[in-house]
């Protein structure tokens, strides 16, 4: 996916453009309303994430003289306004999506991804492609792994984990968003019990060609072996 982010703040484009980045997206920033008109029309992305409070035009004249353009890429608004009336002018002047700040980088991602797979003439290879990683194959479809040619033997919980790996290959995933997907629901449990987990997974994989790193501050992530 290709992003334009639009955002005026200098230390929020730079943690937005490190962030999504490492989720594999490819992120081009601007800083204000012209530049970032001037951008769209030049080389239309996949989707704009716009932030209504800008020098020069704001969010919405932006976002209304691109639509005049006839330029209809998906945009997602990204704002500390957060009324239901600054959300109906948004979608009103052609927003597709509306999310507030403060926000989850989970949730952003979620809806750049499904504005990005609206778009006409999208195709989403990856929902049929196994995805490979080292000796390890992850079948889309089934949500089967295997190592080599066999069905690696993991519990729901170790398998809930290696897939959330592998569908981000090269990317961090940070152990918030693991722990919600390998312990759904279960407020009861500690915090610390996805190290258990992923323990267990290191030892079931260590002779898979790839390797389970743990990078402080920013969570986990499987990378194939030299």
């Amino acid at each position: 996916m290709n992003l334009l982010v639009v955002e005026d703040d200098p230390a929020m484009r730079t943690a937005l453009e490190r962030s999504l980045s490492r989720r594999g997206i490819s992120v081009r920033l601007s800083g204000d309303g012209h530049d970032a008109l001037a951008q769209w029309r030049a080389n239309a992305p996949d989707v704009v994430l716009l932030d209504l409070t800008l020098p020069g035009l704001d969010g919405l004249q932006v976002l209304t003289q691109a639509r005049r353009d006839g330029l209809t890429t998906p945009v997602l608004i990204l704002t500390a306004r957060g009324t239901v009336g600054d959300r109906v002018i948004g979608l009103n002047t052609g927003a597709d999506d509306y999310l507030a700040k403060p926000f989850d980088l989970d949730e952003l991602e979620a809806r750049l991804r499904a504005l990005h797979r609206r778009r006409p003439g999208f195709e989403d290879k990856s929902a049929s492609t196994p995805r490979q990683m080292g000796e390890l194959r992850y079948d889309n479809e089934s949500g089967a792994i295997y190592l080599r040619d066999q069905i690696l033997e993991l519990t729901p919980r170790e398998l809930a984990l290696l897939q959330a790996l592998m569908t981000k290959p090269g990317h961090a995933v940070t152990k918030e968003r693991l722990f919600e997907l390998v312990f759904p629901g279960e407020d009861n449990v500690q915090y610390e019990a996805i190290e258990v987990v992923v323990y267990r997974l290191r030892k079931k994989i260590a002779h898979a060609g790839v390797t389970l790193m743990t990078l402080r501050g920013l969570g986990y992530l499987l990378k194939a072996t030299a």
